[in-house]
C-alpha cells in the first residue's frame, strides 16, 4: 500500500464543501466535493456528546495536535476517509454552526461568534493527513487495524467495513439510524447503542441462528444485495411475538436471547391473560433471584427451576428448623427426619446431624410455598433428594 503525506492540507480545506446530515448523523462530504467523509465501510458519528466533539475544538484553539488522519485515494481520483471522521465531522459541524463550545468566561460560543482571530486559529489549523493506496483488500486489512482515538471498533463495525456494499447500507439505513421512529420500541427488548451497530448485529444474530450460518458467511452472500427484506422481516417476527406474547415492559426484559426463544417457542399456543399473571405473581415472589428468566420459565411451562435461582434457606432459618424438630423428636422419641419417623427400620428413631440434613420447602415452591421458617423442614439428605417437587 502506498502512502503520501499533505502536509499543507487544513481544517478550511477539508471543511470545505462541508455537509452534514441531521437525520443520519453523519458528516457526507469535505475539500470542496472531493472527500466523502463517511464512506459505507465507516461507522456512524459518535462524538456529539458534548463532550468528544468539544474537545476537538478546544485542542484546535489550543494549538494541540488532534493526531495521524488517513485517506483513501480511490480509482476515480476521489477520497474517502480511512481514519478521522469522528475529528472530521466534529470541527465541520463546528464550523457551520452545528454546536457551541464555552468560552473562557463560561459563555456558549458558536463558530460565528469567536473572535475573528480564534476563528482563523480553527481554520488555519494544519492537519497531519496522509492519503493511502491500495487494494481493496490492503485498505479493509488498514481499516481493521486503525484505533479511533481510543475507541476501537466493535465487531459489527468491523464486519461492516469487511463486508461494506449495498445490502451494509441498506441494513444501516434501518438497524443503525437513530431517527428510525421503531427504536424506542425495539430498545425494551435491545440493548446497546444504534449508531454503535448493536441493533444491527442483533438482527443479524437472529436471522443466522435461525439458518445455523455465522453472520459472516451471512453478509458476505449477500454484499451486494440492495435490500434488507429477509433480514428486516425476521427482526420484525420476533420482536412482534415478544410484545405481544407479553404484554408488559419491564427493565429486565432487554437484552434477553429473543430470537433463541423465538425459534424454540413461537409455534407453541398461548393464552396472554396467563402469561400476564404468571409473569406478574413470579416477579413479585422474593424467592426468585434471577428474574429476567422467568419471561423463559412461563414459556417453557415452568418446568426448569433451576433457570430462576430460587433463593435458599437462610442458614438461621435451616438452624431454628433443626432445633424446633430435633426437641421435639427427642421429647416423643422418633427421629428429627419427619419421613424417617414414618418408616419401620432403624432410622425410625435416628436423631440426625444438621450437617447430615437439608432444607426443604413444605409446600413445594412450585405450588405456591413460601421460602419462610413457617414452610421449612428439615429432611436427612437421602430423602430430600428422593422427594423431588412432590
Amino acid at each position: 500500500m502506498k502512502t503520501t503525506l499533505h502536509p499543507e492540507w487544513t481544517v478550511a480545506d477539508v471543511c470545505k464543501g462541508f455537509t452534514y446530515n441531521e437525520l443520519e448523523g453523519k458528516g457526507l462530504f469535505g475539500l470542496d466535493g472531493r472527500l466523502t467523509i463517511q464512506p459505507e465501510y465507516q461507522r456512524h458519528y459518535i462524538y456529539n456528546d458534548g463532550k468528544r466533539d468539544v474537545a476537538v475544538i478546544e485542542s484546535l484553539l489550543k494549538g494541540y495536535p488532534i493526531g495521524l488522519i488517513y485517506f483513501n485515494r480511490t480509482n476515480d481520483g476521489r477520497y474517502e476517509v480511512l481514519d478521522g471522521q469522528q475529528r472530521i465531522t466534529s470541527f465541520g459541524r463546528f464550523v457551520t454552526g452545528k454546536f457551541a463550545i464555552k468560552d473562557a468566561n463560561d459563555n456558549m460560543q458558536y463558530f460565528s461568534g469567536l473572535p475573528e482571530e480564534s476563528q482563523q486559529k480553527v481554520l488555519q489549523s494544519p492537519l497531519l493527513i496522509y492519503e493511502c493506496e491500495g487494494e481493496e483488500k490492503e485498505i479493509k486489512e488498514w481499516f481493521k487495524t486503525i484505533n479511533i482515538v481510543g475507541i476501537p471498533l466493535n465487531e459489527q463495525e468491523l464486519l461492516n467495513a469487511i463486508y461494506s456494499g449495498e445490502f451494509v447500507n441498506a441494513a444501516k439505513r434501518v438497524f443503525s439510524n437513530s431517527q428510525n421512529a421503531e427504536v424506542q420500541k425495539w430498545s425494551h427488548y435491545i440493548k446497546g447503542d444504534v449508531k454503535r451497530q448493536d441493533y444491527l448485529a442483533e438482527a443479524l444474530k437472529w436471522v443466522c441462528d435461525s439458518k445455523q450460518m455465522n453472520i459472516d458467511a451471512y453478509m458476505s452472500l449477500h454484499r451486494h444485495d440492495n435490500f434488507v427484506n429477509e433480514l428486516e422481516n425476521y427482526f420484525r417476527s420476533v420482536i412482534d411475538w415478544v410484545s405481544t406474547r407479553f404484554t408488559m415492559v419491564e427493565h429486565d426484559m432487554c437484552g434477553l436471547e429473543w430470537g433463541r426463544l423465538y425459534e424454540t417457542y413461537h409455534n407453541t399456543p398461548y393464552s396472554v391473560d396467563f402469561i400476564t399473571k404468571r409473569v406478574r405473581a413470579l416477579r413479585s415472589d422474593e424467592s426468585i433471584k434471577c428474574s429476567r428468566n422467568i419471561y423463559e420459565y412461563v414459556l417453557g411451562g415452568e418446568i426448569d427451576k433451576k433457570l430462576l435461582d430460587i433463593r435458599i434457606f437462610e442458614e438461621s432459618t435451616k438452624r431454628a428448623a433443626y432445633k424446633r424438630q430435633t426437641d421435639e423428636a427427642n421429647k416423643n422419641g422418633f427421629s428429627n427426619c419427619p419421613l424417617c419417623a414414618l418408616g419401620d427400620n432403624a432410622n425410625k428413631t435416628r436423631i440426625y446431624k444438621i450437617s447430615e440434613m437439608d432444607a426443604d420447602h413444605v409446600t413445594a415452591w412450585s405450588k405456591g410455598g413460601a421460602t419462610s421458617i413457617e414452610n421449612c423442614e428439615m429432611l436427612c439428605k437421602t430423602h430430600n433428594r428422593s422427594k423431588g417437587n412432590r
